[in-house]
């Protein structure tokens, strides 16, 4: 498409990565911050003002709006989570853009010592000449997901600015809590009322994925004995010990995520609180298939029940919750929005590739919920941390690309 979008993306994701939208694992409340309201409000307002219809912020913290259709076709949703990742600081993030990346170091003003090196991320080597957009070094960007919600709402206003055209019905949701795996609720595959549909959150150009991890979150507690140090000979049993032992007997060398890639699954310690007399280790557990999870949570149970047994006057309790699962179970069975995707892309003169998500999406829960929603790619890149970085024209091409889908189903 001839289109010119690089400075409505640029200008829409640093106006949006600026604002503060982290969501918090160990907060009940739905959204699980109040700040995700700040980017919820706003983009409930900008849809407004663009002419989107039946723009709604349900009671559960999703933006909701519709796009009209010109013809008749099938209903395609678009969606983006506006959260950003707890695991980095994303308070006071300071966007800036780099004009036509000259292939070399890219340096952070506020840590010197930081450098993005083409070298060790050969992606950013076929960069040069981009404008990039990076934080300054401080926190991360959250190109995940706002270069998502930025591309679907620079497609939305092309859309309603462009009647001429041709598309069916789009329903667009911008989600909350993505990063902490409760962006959808069983209430919201009704309410977007879509046919099938797309999560803008994937990464290097071309990338349209079907397959995602399974995933269950593990919390081991341990309570200990406490009694005055003082007096503790054979009556203190500290709760760190056991905690540090449980850590320690499970897989180091492999089974960890600095240690797997490819199809290979994790168990990985995420948090660790508490004190002598009592301790909570969080973990998440991943795999590609059903069987090789199970196993994961059955290692992790093993090894608490051993160090259980080494120290019977503790309690030692390991519950496991299920979190999402590998939306190819679903996908295989119905791989018509694959291949519409497939096809977009390689409108776009871009071989497609399809490879296995080390995560997952919001399209993981909503295609268990029976709305079929592969992930196309942003352009985002070192995600999660401070050399996060994307490409306003990789953010450009994936526009074009949910341009070219909402065409080609409307000519089908």
């Amino acid at each position: 498409m001839s289109t010119d979008f690089n400075q409505e993306l640029q200008d829409r994701l640093v106006h949006y990565a600026a604002i503060d939208s982290q969501s918090d694992a160990d907060s009940p409340s739905a959204p699980s911050t109040e700040i995700q309201f700040d980017m919820l409000n706003l983009l409930k307002t900008e849809l407004n003002e663009i002419g989107a219809q039946d723009v709604t912020l349900t009671d559960y913290g999703v933006v909701l709006a519709t796009i009209p259709g010109t013809v008749p076709g099938p209903t395609i949703g678009f969606l983006a989570h506006v959260d950003t990742a707890p695991q980095f600081n994303a308070t006071g993030v300071k966007p800036r853009v780099i004009k036509g990346y000259n292939g070399g170091d890219i340096t952070f003003p506020d840590d010197p010592e930081l450098v993005l090196s083409p070298t060790e991320h050969p992606y950013l080597a076929t960069k040069q000449g981009h404008d990039l957009i990076t934080a300054s070094g401080a926190t991360l960007l959250g190109a995940d997901d706002k270069a998502g919600v930025s591309i679907i709402m620079t497609m939305a206003r092309h859309l309603l600015n462009n009647p001429d055209i041709q598309r069916g019905p789009i329903r667009i949701a911008f989600t909350p809590d993505e990063e902490i795996g409760r962006g959808v609720g069983p209430q919201l595959p009704k309410d977007l009322g879509a046919d099938f549909a797309y999560t803008l959150d994937g990464s290097d150009v071309g990338e349209i994925e079907y397959e995602s991890f399974s995933a269950d979150g593990a919390v081991v507690t341990i309570t200990g004995v406490s009694i005055h140090p003082g007096w503790a000979k054979e009556k203190l049993v500290n709760a760190i010990h056991l905690a540090s032992k449980i850590v320690q007997t499970l897989p180091q060398a492999t089974m960890t995520p600095e240690t797997t890639d490819g199809r290979e699954g994790f168990i990985h310690a995420t948090d660790m609180t508490g004190g002598s007399s009592e301790m909570k280790l969080k973990f998440i557990l991943r795999d590609f298939e059903m069987e090789g999870l199970e196993a994961k949570g059955e290692l992790l149970c093993q090894v608490c029940a051993a160090v259980q047994a080494s120290e019977p006057r503790a309690s030692i309790t390991c519950e496991i919750t299920p979190q999402y699962r590998n939306m190819r179970y679903w996908l295989e069975k119905n791989m018509a929005p694959v291949k519409l995707a497939h096809a977009a892309t390689k409108a776009q003169g871009i071989e497609p590739v399809s490879i296995p998500i080390r995560g997952g999406t919001d399209g993981s829960r909503l295609t268990e919920f029976g709305v079929p929603t592969p992930n196309i790619f942003t352009g985002m890149q070192c995600i999660h941390g401070p050399k996060e970085w994307i490409s306003v024209q990789d953010m450009a091409t994936a526009t074009d690309v949910c341009l070219s889908v909402v065409q080609l189903a409307a000519e089908k």
